[in-house]
């Protein structure tokens, strides 16, 4: 049915099973299956009839391709008449059959939202008429339909969740697992939502088979085949983003009513209520939407979730969110200056390409603090990490790690990797956590048995080789005592700094700390000196000491450090951008 549902066949198999032709026999995680029915909804002759006035009716001869990962993503194919064969290609680009989809049928998932390549392949069976509706029309129906545009929109996230789980019509990355590039393109591509399997060579014929077809030496590891059937050998993840089409064509003609630099919550509330409301909106990140957030594994205080939600989750729905309502992402792509001599403003992307904004929303939040430690970031990557998402977690099975740090991030990382590791040693530099961390979480902590506290103590020196750590020693800070514990992972959560070091130059305030400064932070004598001063006006609240340029979330100097307040702070912007554009 959907094109890139391709779970039907495990890619180490290499064996075909019987194609399915009809919804009720494609096989899906057991998770979803009670949702099936609202994964593959048929459309009603009325239903269809309802959305002509969003596409184009097309028509396709037997063998014809409709969609292919190859080309950029044209949207959503309804079925009017004719059955099409959706097919994917396995590691060694051969083409495999996953069902057939017929009058009614609704092909795409989130992907088809903001023009994306499809993940599969769509082949005329016979003649067929389909109705054809772009992006842009389609985030028109999921807005203008109430009922049948939520109905499309559960059934394209629901579809795109089934593929995460079974990692269907995604990349296959293949190396030896836990290794820094595996690692590496898996946080990438899970950060981002992107289906993918990673396959051990050593496990997995298909893997086996394509690393002797390519023969790559150790430093092209890991291999990485494509949906289109392409080799990519240790790609970096903008190359990777890059051929998975990922990226929007950005023109220097194009200005934009904002652009947010940063898609952490903040960011990302920010990008939902303004594009809800009919601004034009670029948002751009380093590395993934979600922010540091978004490699929680389980935020419980909030509001909303009583059971708590893990920051990848929580950072998915607002990124979906923001492309329901027209907001275009790119990541991965670094802002290295922002123009502000100029209007529109200016900012200069790593990638060559200067963009244009009326206005511009600094949502860059942190950066993870590196301790002091002699080699820490010879094994980066390699058994010392800064995050524990559900890939560190599978890695440190039945083993001892040793986490660092007193936050309320480390011990939402401790209780996560608790119910993973054989046991979990913390270290903290003070005498206890009450100064730092959330009560509730402290009281968690402490029922843990595989949990060990080690107060007033830091670590002075790691152990390893090329393949990774193999031993940390750490100090008590008190009586100098030495312990040195054999381990394979090291979890990193010191706490963090502005990352506002592109802003060098343009005229936006920082404070000693490096955070922007924004509002009540500027004193009378900065308003007289600034840019504020020549239109008779001072700075609104969320507004920098440049005027048009807006800091919110943990990147501003006088923002609360937390998820809910980052969330409302995106919000808020909002309004002070219509004031501002208003002007203009």
């Amino acid at each position: 049915m959907n094109e890139a549902f391709d779970s039907l066949l495990s890619p180490a198999s290499g064996q075909m099973d019987d194609v399915p032709t009809s919804t009720t026999d494609f096989p899906l995680p057991p998770s979803l299956e009670s949702r099936r029915g609202q994964m593959f909804p048929k459309l009603s002759p009325a239903e269809t009839n309802r959305l002509l006035r969003f596409g184009t009716v097309r028509t396709w001869q037997p063998g014809e391709i409709l969609f292919d990962p190859s080309r950029p993503g044209v949207g959503m194919f309804i079925l009017l008449s004719g059955r099409i064969l959706i097919t994917r290609k396995n590691g060694l680009g051969i083409e495999i059959p996953i069902i057939e989809s017929g009058p009614g049928h609704f092909t795409g998932e989130v992907g088809q939202l903001s023009g994306r390549p499809p993940l599969a392949y769509g082949r005329a069976l016979e003649v067929v008429e389909a109705l054809v509706i772009d992006p842009l029309s389609l985030r028109a129906v999921v807005v203008a339909e109430a009922e049948l545009g939520e109905r499309i929109m559960r059934a394209l996230i629901l579809r795109r969740m089934a593929l995460i789980e079974t990692g269907g019509g995604g990349p296959l990355l293949i190396g030896a697992p836990g290794g820094a590039g595996i690692v590496r393109l898996q946080g990438f591509l899970s950060r981002n939502g992107h289906p993918h399997l990673a396959l051990d060579p050593a496990q997995d014929s298909v893997a086996e088979d394509v690393m002797k077809l390519h023969q790559p030496r150790p430093d092209e590891l890991p291999l990485v085949v494509c949906p289109d059937g392409t080799v990519l050998k240790c790609p970096t993840e903008r190359e990777l983003a890059h051929h998975l089409g990922l990226y929007i064509e950005l023109g220097p003609d194009r200005v934009y009513d904002v652009a947010i630099v940063g898609a952490g919550p903040a960011g990302l509330a920010c990008a939902v209520y303004a594009a809800s409301e009919g601004l034009s909106v670029l948002v751009l990140d380093t590395h993934a939407f979600g922010g540091q957030a978004g490699a929680s594994a389980r935020i419980e205080n909030y509001l909303g979730f009583p059971t708590g939600i893990s920051g990848q989750a929580l950072a998915g729905r607002a990124y979906v969110q923001a492309l329901k309502f027209g907001a275009e992402m790119v990541v991965p792509v670094e802002v290295t200056s922002l123009d502000c001599t100029r209007f529109p403003h200016a900012l200069q992307l790593d990638c060559g390409v200067r963009v244009s904004a009326k206005t511009v929303v600094i949502a860059t939040g942190a950066k993870y603090r590196h301790p002091a430690i002699p080699e820490l970031e010879r094994y980066e990557g390699r058994g010392v990490y800064y995050w524990a998402s559900p890939i560190e977690a599978g890695l440190c099975r039945q083993e001892e790690v040793v986490l660092v740090g007193g936050g309320n991030a480390a011990g939402q990382a401790i209780v996560f990797l608790a119910s993973h590791a054989a046991h979990v040693h913390h270290l903290i530099r003070g005498a206890d956590l009450a100064k730092s961390m959330s009560t509730y979480l402290i009281n968690r902590i402490g029922s843990l048995p595989n949990v060990t506290l080690h107060r007033e103590s830091e670590i002075v020196a790691i152990e390893g080789c090329e393949e990774g750590v193999s031993a940390v020693h750490w100090r008590h800070r008190q009586n100098g005592s030495m312990q040195t514990k054999s381990t394979r992972r090291i979890f990193v959560f010191v706490g963090a700094y502005p990352n506002t070091g592109w802003l060098e130059n343009c005229g936006v305030k920082l404070n000693d700390k490096g955070f922007v400064c924004t509002g009540l932070d500027l004193s009378p004598a900065d308003h007289t000196q600034s840019a504020h001063s020549k239109n008779g006006r001072q700075p609104l609240p969320l507004e920098t000491s440049v005027p048009g340029v807006f800091a919110i979330g943990d990147a501003r100097a006088s923002s609360t450090k937390r998820v809910a307040a980052a969330v409302g702070e995106g919000a808020a912007v909002v309004d002070q951008l219509h004031t501002l554009l208003a002007l203009h």
